[in-house]
């Protein structure tokens, strides 16, 4: 394994593979230094020296200025360099690229569920949800009673057989004889034992919406809400109403409408205030959602072409490595999959800043193009008019592991877009239509972002980190990817696919974004579930359009 890395000719700084040591000699492709001082894993060095404005250049893009002299061989920090990013302008259409070999997964499929629209869904769930926060207890009392009468998953690994031991104790049985019965349910007899076969599951959102704040929110929340039931990997829906919030039930039924002309799904309203009691609120939801997991379960898994697909491309808690691991690899699976017909979805627009004008090249439509180029420029507004910026986008957690400015962060996030045309620029709670690459305006805040991600027709979500995330999706399965073993080894129970081979040289981005389309196909066929899925890490939280980095 090599110690250092430049990850671009044009760059002038290295990367730390190995910590090293002050005096260090480095040899590497035609740069010879020595270390001024010690240089952590994963953050960068200087390989010239900078006087002080002089730019610094990663992935062969400006992602920062150097704020003081910086010596050759010397690291870069926080201290010494400040976010920058170049200009940006619509100008002519750079479209060309080279499709990768596709030959292998040509004829590839997986088993989906087709709905009547022409969409093809990797899940097939049930979803009940408030159209206000006020109804999040009665969803919440929904829950209890359906999900474990049901057989789903709490969460865990195993389920306990309470009744099997009450019934024992019925037929007379000691205290001795109890404490050596088994009662430990796997995962798989839980699954045998679910009343609804081809129902994947019953997802119970909460959010804090629907009233107050100002009407576009209740507005907003009601597309995003649209466009979940729109999702193929949904079969219907049950809303809680209270009656006389802002996000009335008319509003949702236009947004879905707009969304899908021909959308044809089961969905029931239950309203609160008109209901004589709680009990009998509550006892309508219960049976709107039997009448509706009765006709979800009439669907079946059947074969679909991997064109059918749309992958979420995701990043969170990243380190200096995700940019040269888990995000390049992701993104040659997102090249894969627009040679193959699919739709990969590039979303974080905070994290795009600083490489906004490859992504402007690219877009085969200069309407996008110029789309792209003024939601970024909005975006930005509003975070300085509230005193922030794109430049505070870094976490605690991304500087301590190298990603010192906002475009360092972001040269390395764009890795999971490829290198394919983008085909259509969509706003918030828009859906994807086109085949091909598409960007979607999202923050950079991982939870809202897979919200959306989801809202706007994921039907899978791959999700790469460098220092590990629980955060999962109620529809959508998300894959977690390490960039290094360390990680992939320390949270094996969050982690799902590791691409530290590829920073160790043992595998190359082709042949680790091989490997991962197959476990995507086999998550889509639902003959895996990622760890998210197992623990129900269901995060759900819409995006009120005020500043989230």
């Amino acid at each position: 394994m090599n110690k250092v890395l430049m990850v671009h000719p044009t760059d002038n700084v290295m990367v730390a593979l190995k910590d090293l040591e002050a005096s260090e000699e480095i040899n590497f492709e035609g740069q010879h230094l020595t270390t001024v001082g010690p240089v952590k894993s994963k953050h960068k060095f200087a390989l010239k020296d900078f006087a002080k404005g002089d730019e610094v250049y990663m992935y062969g893009v400006l992602v920062g200025k150097a704020t003081q002299s910086i010596k050759k061989g010397e690291a870069m920090t926080t201290e010494n360099v400040k976010h920058a990013a170049s200009d940006v302008v619509v100008r002519e259409r750079k479209t060309d690229w080279v499709k990768p070999d596709v030959s292998a997964f040509e004829n590839r499929t997986f088993m989906g569920y087709h709905r009547t629209d022409g969409q093809i869904g990797t899940q097939n769930m049930w979803l009940v949800v408030p159209l206000v926060f006020c109804e999040n207890r009665n969803v919440l009392a929904a829950k209890e009673i359906l999900e474990e009468k049901l057989g789903y998953s709490k969460g865990r690994d195993y389920d306990l057989d309470i009744d099997g031991l009450l019934q024992k104790i019925e037929n007379g049985a000691d205290s001795n004889g109890l404490i050596d019965e088994d009662i430990v349910i796997p995962l798989a007899e839980q699954k045998k034992n679910r009343a609804f076969k081809n129902v994947d599951g019953i997802k119970f959102l909460l959010h804090d919406g629907g009233c107050g704040g100002i009407r576009q929110d209740s507005d907003t929340l009601c597309q995003l809400l649209a466009g979940y039931l729109n999702n193929p990997n949904v079969a219907g829906a049950t809303f809680l109403s209270l009656g006389c919030q802002n996000a009335q039930v008319e509003i949702l039924q236009d947004a879905i409408k707009k969304v899908n002309p021909k959308f044809d799904k089961p969905v029931y309203y239950v309203e609160q205030q008109k209901s004589s009691s709680e009990t009998d609120f509550i006892s309508n939801i219960v049976k709107y959602t039997m009448a509706g997991l009765v006709e979800a379960n009439k669907v079946e898994r059947q074969e679909a072409p991997i064109s059918a697909l749309r992958l979420g491309l995701e990043c969170g808690g990243s380190d200096g490595f995700s940019g040269i691991s888990a995000n390049p690899v992701i993104g040659y699976v997102s090249d894969m999959l627009v040679a193959l017909g699919a739709i990969p979805i590039l979303a974080e627009f905070p994290e795009l800043n600083g490489v906004e004008q490859s992504l402007t090249d690219r877009c085969v439509e200069e309407k996008d193009a110029q789309r792209f180029v003024d939601l970024m420029a909005i975006y930005k507004h509003r975070a300085e008019a509230v005193g922030s910026g794109f430049d505070a986008n870094p976490s605690p957690g991304n500087i301590k592991d190298g990603l010192i400015t906002d475009a360092m962060k972001s040269a390395g996030a764009a890795k999971k877009g490829g290198s394919s045309p983008i085909v259509e620029v969509l706003d918030y709670t828009e859906q994807v239509t086109k085949k091909g690459l598409n960007l979607l305006c999202t923050p950079g805040n991982d939870v809202e972002s897979t919200t959306a991600l989801a809202g706007s027709g994921a039907t899978l979500i791959t999700f790469s980190t460098g220092l590990g995330t629980p955060t999962g999706n109620p529809i959508t399965p998300v894959i977690k990817v390490s960039s290094n073993s360390i990680l992939a080894e320390r949270m094996k129970d969050i982690i799902d696919f590791d691409t530290g081979s590829v920073i160790t040289g043992e595998d190359t981005i082709a042949t680790k974004a091989a490997k991962m389309l197959d476990y995507l196909l086999e998550v889509a066929s639902g003959q895996l579930e990622t760890n998210s899925m197992r623990m129900r890490h269901d995060d759900f939280i819409p995006w009120k359009r005020g500043i989230s980095l």
